[in-house]
């Protein structure tokens, strides 16, 4: 079935805010602006970014009631359908995750290459599999798990090259791109613990996805701008002290580089229309077409931040990474089902099409012997 216009310019719109979102986001961590000592340094706030993040999610919220408000008198909007008896607290330990899994994963974008934070970003399928068995009841099928293990191969791939090949010159060391990597995939454990959650307490209560977006926005935000007071006391480790006062975050200074850089503002204000409009994207591909063209996209938008990272020399070329992502990108279209099942048979492999073109033969064969 071809797509309409809008479903095309649904589907572009989404490509495009959600690379705008990660480039933005480490088009910041490499400017560098006058802070609160009065000196240059790279602008390094992860936690800041985190709560602009959430600040776009509550412009969700904003475009849902205006949607809601224009569309009342005339039936309603698709976006807008669903329950409003709710109490949005349920919504609380979803926006906690998110926090803690984008703030976490912010953290490794500044220490690893913007599009290995991408690729990494994909291991989410692993550990969501593994939890839904746990805390859903969930069968993965074997078609469903050889996908996992193609997701795990890749990544592997693209974490190897990230540890084994340095070239002259490149901005960031060998143990900083494996903290990085690493840290992203702490990230997703989170995020999926976020995700497992959200479909076992919060998707039957058919609440618009576009108001639940903006809900965990409002409570991201508050306690994200808690966290930071308290982490503007608080020493970081080693290796984390980037800014004047050595702490885990010093959102002062994060504040005086903004208002010194014209590029950073650019970039975080980037950053929080470009998340804004990349989940009113998302739901909408997913409500006018499906979850899987949602994922396909997703997989373009990583493309997309990479071909965008080597054309203004963020990283070096390497075609490991190649590798990796086309076998990370086959996992998640096996795991999603986009491709042809493999079964295992004693005779090898066969494909599942047949497969069950033959069992629907023989159970109709069956039901005529019956007869």
């Amino acid at each position: 079935m071809a797509w309409t216009r809008y479903q095309k310019f649904l589907a572009v719109m989404m490509v495009v805010t959600g690379s705008i979102n990660t480039l933005s986001t480490n088009w910041a961590d490499k400017t560098v602006s006058v802070g609160s000592d009065g000196q240059e340094h790279l602008f390094d706030h992860p936690f800041l970014q985190a709560a602009a993040m959430f600040l776009g999610e509550i412009l969700c919220l904003v475009a849902f009631k205006l949607v809601q408000f224009k569309t009342r008198n005339s039936g309603g909007h698709s976006l807008t359908e669903g329950s409003q008896d709710f109490n949005p607290l349920i919504l609380l330990p979803a926006a906690m995750f998110d926090l803690i899994g984008t703030s976490v994963m912010y953290v490794g974008l500044t220490l690893t290459y913007v599009s290995s934070f991408q690729m990494f970003r994909g291991s989410i399928i692993v550990f969501v599999a593994v939890l839904s068995t746990v805390f859903l009841d969930r069968h993965i099928r074997n078609g469903e798990w050889m996908g996992i293990v193609n997701v795990i191969f890749g990544l592997i791939i693209v974490g190897a090259t990230d540890a084994i090949y340095q070239n002259p010159g490149e901005s960031k060391g060998r143990n900083s791109l494996i903290t990085g990597d690493l840290l992203i995939v702490a990230a997703q454990v989170i995020s999926a613990c976020q995700m497992v959650y959200e479909e076992r307490y919060v998707a039957g209560l058919n609440i618009p996805s576009l108001q639940a977006v903006g809900w965990e926005g409002v409570f991201g935000f508050s306690a994200a701008s808690v966290l930071m007071v308290i982490f503007y006391w608080i020493p970081a480790p080693p290796h984390f002290d980037h800014n004047p006062r050595g702490t885990v975050e010093d959102f002062v200074d994060g504040f005086v580089q903004i208002a010194n850089s014209t590029v950073i503002l650019t970039a975080f204000l980037g950053m929080i229309l470009s998340i804004a409009v990349f989940n009113f994207a998302g739901i909408s591909v997913t409500k006018e077409m499906s979850a899987t063209t949602r994922m396909v996209l997703d997989s373009v938008r990583t493309l997309v931040i990479w071909i965008f990272s080597l054309s203004l020399r963020w990283q070096s070329f390497h075609w490991q990474h190649l590798i990796g992502f086309s076998v990370l990108t086959l996992g998640m279209c096996q795991y999603n089902r986009i491709l042809p099942k493999i079964s295992i048979s004693c005779c090898g492999w066969r494909n599942q099409q047949n497969e069950d073109v033959e069992n629907a033969a023989s159970a109709e064969a069956d039901r005529l012997d019956e007869n």
